[in-house]
């Protein structure tokens, strides 16, 4: 988020020198690491992290435990969670073994924990997760408190799907 009631870093302290207000584009809970947009733009902010615009949000997670393809099969088909049923729109097993497992998953949903709460719901609790794409919008290299700019491309693509 912006600010930390609890003083810990914060988005908010990376832009700190910014003149305009910023809005990030949903969130990550203290525990994942990854990709957030920051804009300048509320409406645009707001619709990028609403489900019914299905962008699509990818992350990677490091997971306890061998997963198997009938587990990614059960996160396609659905999975109901105390908060309400979850759908996951693609999910690759990148590396499976009895030590832990790295499974990739595509969602468009925000909901707090959510990739978390999944994983742990089909038995195999997260260790690192990192959210390594929002729509075209790629993670690659950047290191924790870095920032780019969006090329037009993506900027494009962006704006088609908050159809703006």
């Amino acid at each position: 988020t912006m600010s930390d009631p609890e003083g810990r870093k914060n988005l908010g302290e990376l832009v700190a020198d910014r003149p305009e207000r910023l809005f990030h584009v949903g969130r990550l809970d203290t525990d994942t690491s990854g990709l957030i947009i920051l804009t300048n733009d509320g409406d645009f902010a707001q619709r990028m992290a609403h489900p019914s615009y299905e962008v699509d949000k990818t992350y990677v997670a490091e997971v306890e435990g061998e997963v198997y393809k009938r587990i990614g099969k059960q996160l396609l088909e659905g999975v109901t969670l105390e908060d309400g049923p979850v759908t996951v729109k693609r999910v690759r097993i990148v590396e499976a073994s009895a030590r832990g497992s790295i499974v990739e998953l595509v969602i468009h949903e925000g909901r707090n924990r959510i990739v978390r709460r999944l994983l742990d719901h089909v038995g195999h609790p997260v260790r690192r997760l990192t959210r390594t794409a929002i729509g075209p919008v790629v993670l690659g290299r950047l290191k924790t408190g870095e920032m780019r700019d969006l090329t037009l491309d993506e900027l494009g693509t962006l704006l088609d799907s908050a159809q703006l």
